[in-house]
């Protein structure tokens, strides 16, 4: 579908990745991989042609229609949330306002025995079927399923997208992509604003694509769910793993053990030939030898390694004041603004030493909670913090704190005591500060690069009690391993509001659940809760909304209401669906081996003694029968899926 060959991308003097080549095939779910500033960003800019490499083919067939998701937009806020969405369907209005205006000139004329008027008929015929193939009779139900399933309510697709915030409207721009259906989807960070269950919603929708996937993401959950293939920028180089992420980093791990091996084999052959040099330069009887030395040694290729990992790399926090034995309680908490409902009757008491994670969709009142236990903003009710409580918190806003004037170095140098100071640049680098890096002025930074600080700066001060507002989402993997082991040997108490689920995984062992102005407690870590009656009852009540049921009741009067169904039932169908999604992923493995197969047969067809071969043209015959009865049974398990996920509303 795409082939890159010989790709080069330079920016200075050592090009950002060169001689890169692969093929993006039907299907393929792809994550692109590295440290940041590898070139993940500019890949996907070059394969979807808004940036051309120094050198290379990008070989792209016409047909084939490209959705790219940038981290950021240009985003418009001059229509609702329906209209900007129904900017997918362009081509369908223009199409049925083609078809409303040949109707109209057959409604007109009465020539009706003329050769003009039966070329119309004609013209009309062809291009009705065309627009009922399309689907686009249907389009306004596609609009309201995908905008719902990335977090919207029915009442929100008509209100302006100005009320939104920028995390909101990155979602309506996602949906447009969605609903145009391009035969490869470029993704960078898309999870960035989604919450957990419109992740989940979108990794089913891409599970039950049959289009491919590239896409850059720091949530490892998200990655292991949907893609199947690695490309790892490394180094200058693009290194293509066919397996999925966790895969990946052992291969990976094995790949650096045997690059360090031939690095320090290679300096070893070196200093032994720069020894050999020194030693005999200046004896004639060793001329010969020294001269083949030197052209040894020129023309040798340093071999290259991937930085130091430093995801292993053990922080602590400074030892605090112990606090009293529950250091936050709320008592009837609300908060309203005006006639806006946010909250109400939250009763929440933390123990000290308890790490717990504030989940729900975005907008259901996480971030308000903190701030109200920050008393940041006023709120109804009692809440108390307990006896020498000392807060660490980091806000979603924390980097505009920072000193402009200090460097990064300086900035950690302030707050850092003790053997730790002994560390900085290990820590720096941890985090993507390393080398010139932690030279630069905060004022320079990004807004990225300064959350990033933020947060080290955070785990070095003393507090008992960390409340971390989203800390993942501009920290990649390695950085995001050390916060999570540092919040794990923390002996204080954790309040972290997060959608990524596998920072939350083994980290915390409650989690209160923000959803329709209440906050419902769940025992247990993440995975759990996702797993949870409570949750999917949650899920039911939210799928059965006024206007979802409106929806549902006019495509499927059939269907079981999701307010009246068992959870048992639920079950069942959950394990039908797991094993229907196997089933597919099995077929999915066998229509790609005979695909391979078929293509290895027609090169050699293409031979005149291949040709001629009865064996290989029978082979080849019945291949394609195989591949044809394959593909029609995963047409047929596909919707069998489609219309059991109908039904339980997933």
């Amino acid at each position: 579908m795409i082939s890159v060959e010989g790709l080069r991308v330079e920016f200075g003097v050592k090009p950002l990745f060169s001689g890169a080549s692969f093929v993006v095939n039907d299907r393929d779910r792809i994550a692109l991989v590295g440290k940041n500033g590898a070139g993940k960003s500019t890949m996907l800019k070059i394969l979807c042609r808004l940036q051309l490499p120094t050198s290379g083919v990008v070989s792209i067939p016409t047909d084939t229609t490209i959705g790219y998701l940038p981290q950021v937009m240009k985003l418009q806020d001059d229509t609702t949330v329906r209209e900007e969405a129904r900017k997918a369907f362009s081509h369908n209005t223009e199409m049925k306002a083609r078809l409303e205006n040949m109707n109209r000139q057959l409604a007109e004329r009465s020539d009706y025995e003329s050769r003009e008027y039966m070329e119309l008929v004609q013209r009309y015929t062809e291009e009705h079927e065309r627009y009922l193939m399309l689907g686009a009779e249907n389009y306004e139900a596609e609009i309201e399923r995908t905008l719902c399933g990335l977090g919207f309510r029915r009442n929100d697709l008509e209100r302006p997208t100005s009320e939104f915030s920028g995390g909101w409207r990155m979602r309506i721009e996602l949906a447009k992509i969605l609903l145009q259906k391009p035969d490869v989807l470029l993704l960078d960070e898309p999870t960035n604003h989604l919450d957990i269950e419109s992740i989940q919603w979108f990794e089913q929708y891409l599970a039950q694509s049959t289009k491919a996937v590239v896409l850059v993401s720091h949530d490892r959950a998200f990655i292991n769910n949907v893609t199947n293939r690695t490309l790892e920028i490394s180094c200058g180089n693009v290194i293509d793993y066919k397996v999925r992420y966790d895969e990946y980093v052992m291969l990976r791990s094995e790949r650096r053990e045997q690059q360090l091996r031939a690095y320090e084999n290679q300096q070893k052959e070196i200093a032994d030939a720069k020894a050999f040099i020194e030693r005999f330069r200046y004896q004639a009887t060793k001329a010969v030898q020294v001269q083949q030395k030197i052209r040894q040694l020129e023309k040798i290729v340093p071999i290259e390694i991937d930085e130091i990992d430093n995801s292993a790399l053990h922080l602590k926090f400074p030892p605090c004041l112990r606090s009293g034995d529950y250091p936050v309680i709320c008592e009837e908490v609300g908060k309203s603004y005006g006639d806006h409902k946010v909250f109400s009757n939250v009763n929440i008491t933390i123990k000290r030493g308890e790490k717990v994670a504030f989940v729900g969709k975005n907008g259901e009142g996480k971030s308000t909670l903190v701030k109200c236990i920050m008393n940041e903003i006023r709120h109804d009710g009692m809440l108390k913090i307990g006896h020498n409580v000392e807060i660490g918190y980091f806000a979603q806003n924390q980097a505009q704190l920072l000193d402009e004037s200090l460097t990064v170095f300086d900035t950690i140098d302030h707050v850092a005591r003790g053997p730790v100071r002994l560390r900085i640049n290990d820590i720096l680098g941890a985090f993507m500060f390393g080398g010139e890096e932690s030279e630069k002025r905060v004022k320079v930074l990004s807004g990225g690069e300064r959350s990033r600080l933020a947060m080290i700066k955070l785990l070095l001060e003393p507090v008992n009690l960390l409340i971390l507002d989203e800390p993942t989402n501009h920290l990649d993997m390695p950085s995001k391993d050390v916060l999570k082991e540092a919040i794990k040997a923390f002996d204080g108490t954790a309040i972290i509001v997060s959608h990524d689920r596998e920072f939350l995984d083994g980290l915390v062992s409650k989690v209160y659940e923000f959803e329709g102005g209440k906050v419902k407690e769940y025992l247990g870590g993440i995975y759990d809760w996702i797993k949870s009656p409570i949750q999917a009852e949650c899920q039911e009540t939210a799928a059965t909304t006024e206007g979802n049921k409106n929806i549902n009741d006019k495509e499927n009067p059939n269907k079981v209401s999701s307010a009246t169904m068992s959870y048992q039932y639920r079950k069942d169908m959950m394990k039908r669906v797991s094993r229907l999604q196997k089933n597919i992923k099995e077929t999915e493995a066998k229509i790609e081996k005979m695909e391979e197969r078929i293509n290895d047969l027609d090169k050699v067809l293409c031979t005149p003694e291949g040709a001629s071969d009865m064996t290989v043209v029978t082979e080849y015959t019945s291949t394609k029968k195989l591949l044809d009865n394959e593909t029609e049974r995963w047409t047929q398990l596909s919707m069998e899926l489609e219309e059991i996920q109908n039904e339980i509303n997933i």
